[in-house]
């Protein structure tokens, strides 16, 4: 999952669990030619980098509308079927369209945060973009690495005044450090200021983010165990725990279990 090069021989007899723990899948699903796409592969090097987008994006008189942005080690097919898998995962409790939201993350672990970072302005853009030409609620799954893409998003948003998009902001085990969305972190400001709710959920089961991304990145993540001080959340946080529903990294948004119908409950 989380590529740090030489991690397994620097922890020595670690090694054996990091390799269990990187073990796992996200159900294998299959998605249709027709999952609607935004993608940025290939234009973060352009001078004037912009999004293209794949798919069919009829979506009649859907009211609750998804986009769900990947993680690490993911490319253009693995980022539609992950997209659609979690479209069969909120289904359960509430039928949605989810657009993928599709970046080069199939990467070195640093550079892949570099390319988070940088697809944080292209996501606000896109999101602009959809507000003014369409206006229905988008609501942001930023899963694993796709939780800094998500929370960079926001941050250029409220920044440009744009503090009701997007509806709602939903971390799936988010592979970013836990006091980054604390008061003070870089993105406390805009979780506090922007009108919709950000939720992360979180499990101690998730052993890429309780161990490998420990070690390799020297921070507690805050899909882990979220922030560890409630008191330092930002007005419009939450921290859920869904370790009795979420096993492990990967079945976040598995339509057999996962935390999904938790995330659509939340919002009503």
């Amino acid at each position: 999952m989380i590529g740090i090069g030489g991690l397994v021989g620097l922890v020595g007899g670690g090694g054996a669990y990091i390799r269990w723990s990187l073990r796992g899948d996200h159900g294998e699903y299959t998605a249709p030619a027709s999952q609607p796409v935004i993608s940025t592969r290939g234009q973060l090097d352009e001078s004037d980098p912009k999004f293209t987008v794949d798919g069919s994006w009829t979506f009649d008189d859907e009211e609750m509308l998804f986009v769900f942005v990947h993680g690490l080690n993911t490319d253009a097919e693995g980022a539609r079927d992950q997209a659609y898998t979690a479209e069969l995962g909120g289904d359960r409790i509430r039928p949605a369209s989810v657009i993928s939201y599709s970046w080069d993350s199939d990467t070195s672990w640093n550079t892949a945060k570099q390319n988070a970072t940088a697809n944080g302005e292209l996501l606000a853009a896109w999101l602009i973009e959809w507000a003014e030409r369409d206006g229905r609620p988008l609501h942001l799954l930023g899963y694993s690495l796709g939780a800094r893409v998500s929370c960079e998003a926001l941050n250029i948003l409220v920044s440009n005044g744009y503090t009701d998009i997007p509806a709602s902001v939903s971390l799936l085990g988010g592979a970013i450090p836990d006091d980054s969305v604390t008061e003070r972190g870089p993105y406390g400001d805009a979780i506090a200021t922007t009108t919709g709710p950000v939720n992360n959920f979180h499990s101690r089961n998730d052993r890429v983010l309780g161990w490998v991304y420990r070690i390799g990145d020297r921070n507690r993540a805050v899909g882990y165990d979220g922030i560890s001080d409630p008191n330092a959340a930002p007005t419009g946080y939450t921290d859920i725990d869904v370790t009795a529903l979420v096993d492990d990294h990967y079945t976040y948004f598995h339509p057999e279990d996962g935390c999904l119908p938790r995330v659509v409950e939340r919002l009503g």
